[in-house]
This record gives structure tokens, sequence and C-alpha cells, in this order.
């Protein structure tokens, strides 16, 4: 059931992302050709009043095939036979319609990753503030800060949610003199902000071996109504968001190597864990934060990923006139090579940690 519930969190997140660009498409009026699941070979296809619905035999993708009259047609004799423009292919729209539709995908994502964060709130037993309630024993932050401190920002990065100081204070090797960790925080403080330099956190060792940041303090928990639900859920969303783009920029600095990288396996055992192993609203926040990422990621302007169409629709709108769409598509090409050896590294990272427990 587990594995069940899996596959049914990736279909759903693949298929809104497609279900995006389709409505978007036909709203604009292009003539979709192909709404597919999956790619590779196709196990299944069926014909609509003018798209072919397919579910294909690979399940890392799906895709919206639109019409296009920038492909040239040839006779039995190989000579080039003359087409008339066709108004609903997609390169017969305007540019702001073009961009419309590539940005429904993302949008749709990021729209389901916030009505899960809802509901993971509405299920889940407290929600957290970034207002500090009380100190724990053998607390050293508390010589700098102080209870009804509200958090900012710690190390210049702006605080959303609870997440964000979390992430933050497990992230730093900073230290002082003591072997303590250390942070510049930024806090609210009887309506003042204050920035407190090199406030210490003691270390503790973790289950696995590995020391960590002792989480010396506790904070306030907000009332569950309608309007803390709302703006937490934004603040959660945001935190998703800028956390991704901050994982991609250390993985391209070195941060992290390629062995770090997980593939569709590897997010179905994290998921199947949480069906088996945690609480709903646990279950619920990282399915958000798969659909985030989704949605944040194919807004990188990497070729063949929706924000590199868009790189090249905003060149187009400049330019007032498009790419030639020989070099455009080469540049796709290579792209989708480089993401595919990508999936290939991250499903061979997948398969070695199945065997070996990692």
């Amino acid at each position: 059931m587990s594995v069940v519930i899996a596959i049914v969190v990736f279909c759903v997140i693949i298929v809104l992302h497609e279900l995006g660009h389709f409505f978007a498409a036909k709203l604009c009026g292009i003539y979709v050709k192909e709404f597919a699941l999956g790619m590779g070979p196709v196990l299944f296809k069926k014909k609509g009043k003018e798209t072919t619905y397919a579910l294909r035999a690979i399940p890392i993708g799906g895709f919206c095939s639109f019409e296009s009259d920038l492909d040239e047609e040839y006779d039995s004799e190989g000579n080039i036979v003359p087409t008339e423009p066709n108004p609903r292919a997609y390169n017969r729209k305007p540019v702001w319609q073009r961009i419309l539709v590539i940005l429904a995908g993302p949008v749709m994502n990021l729209i389901l990753g916030y009505i899960v964060v809802v509901i993971s709130l509405c299920s889940s037993s407290v929600i957290a503030s970034t207002t500090i309630a009380e100190f724990r024993d053998q607390s050293v932050s508390s010589s700098a800060l102080m209870v009804d401190d509200e958090i900012l920002s710690v190390d210049g990065t702006t605080i959303f949610s609870i997440s964000d100081v979390t992430y933050k204070l497990q992230n730093s090797d900073r230290r002082n003199s003591s072997g303590n960790l250390v942070f510049d925080i930024e806090v609210k403080r009887n309506g003042e902000k204050l920035l407190l330099k090199d406030v210490e956190f003691m270390t503790m060792e973790r289950s696995d071996g590995s020391t960590g940041v002792y989480f010396d303090f506790k904070v306030y928990r907000l009332e569950k109504n309608f309007g803390n639900i709302v703006t937490e859920a934004f603040r959660e969303c945001a935190s998703t968001a800028r956390l991704i783009f901050m994982t991609l920029i250390d993985l391209i600095r070195g941060k992290y190597g390629l062995n770090a990288l997980s593939g569709p396996i590897g997010v179905g055992t994290v998921l199947a864990e949480a069906v088996s192993k945690y609480t709903f609203a646990d279950l619920m926040y990282i399915i958000s934060l798969i659909t985030i990422n989704v949605g944040v990621f194919n807004l990188v302007p990497i070729p063949s990923l929706d924000g590199g169409k868009l790189i090249f629709l905003l060149i187009e709108a400049i330019r007032r006139k498009p790419v030639k769409p020989q070099i455009e598509g080469m540049i796709h090409f290579v792209g989708f090579a480089l993401l595919m050896l990508v999936m290939v590294i991250a499903l061979f990272n997948d398969i070695s940690r199945l065997f070996t427990g990692g």
C-alpha cells in the first residue's frame, strides 16, 4: 500500500503539471496533438476529439505536444511541400500566450504544494511561530537571545518560518574558540530590530553518531485559525521554494556531490516510509516538498525545461523575432541529454542505496 500511494502521488504531481500546460493551451486556442504521462514507448493511447491521450513506458515525467507549422513536409520525391500557416499552431500564437502556456505547468505544482501545506497545517497538532517562548536546560544562546524575541534572519537569510531557522542552524560550521557554533541573528525585540553577532549554540551527538546543533529554545505556538493557516502556508511554501534554489546553487558550487542526488526510486522510498512510519501531517509536508520541488526546478533556465523555454520566449519578445528553430531545437536537445544523464546517475544512486541500505 505504501508503494501504491507513492506511485499515485507521483502520477498526480506529473498529471497536474501537464494539465496546467494543457488547459492554458486550450484557453489560448492552441492545437494539442498529444497529452502523455511518462516517456518512451507507448503502452496505451486513446484518440479524443483532437488530442491523443497516451500512457508511456518510462515513468519519469510527461509532456504536451503542440501543433507547429515550422516542420517542413516532403512529398514522395523528397521535395518540400508548401503548407498554409496554421492559426492554431503554437508558434503562431503571441509571445505572451506562449509564456502563459509554459508557466502554467510549474504554477499548477506550486498551487498544489500550497494546498497540501494547508492540509498539513490543518492536520498537525501545532503551528510553530518564530518567536522564542522559553529556553531549554543548558542553553547558551540565552546569553544573547531573550524570551519574546522574534527571529527575523539568520546569517543574512530572511526567516519565513521555523523551517528556515532549523535549516540555517543545521547547515553551518562556523565556530568560536570554545567550539560552539555561532550565528548572526537579527531579532525584533520590543518593537525594535536588533542584529546579534556571534550567538552561540552548543552541539550534540545525534542517534547516528554525527554531531549537530543543540536547539536550546522553544517557540510559541500559533492559534490554529483560518488566518494563521493561510498565512503560515504561504510562508512555508516560500521557505521550501527558496530552500530548493539554495540546494541547487550548493550543488553547482560543489557543496554536494553527484552521489547526493536521488531519483524517482529514492523519492518513492521516502514517500513509502512516510506512509508507514510518520503522521499524516508529515506525509503531507513531504508531498508538498516534492511538488514544490517539481514546480521550482522546472523554472530553472535549463534547456528543455520550462525555464529554458521561457528564456527563448523572453529573447523573442525583446528581439521581436524568434531564435532560429534549428538552433533552439539543438540547444534543447543537448539540455535534455544532460538531464537524462543526471537522471541515470540519480537512478544509479537510488539502486546503490537499496542494496547497501544507505
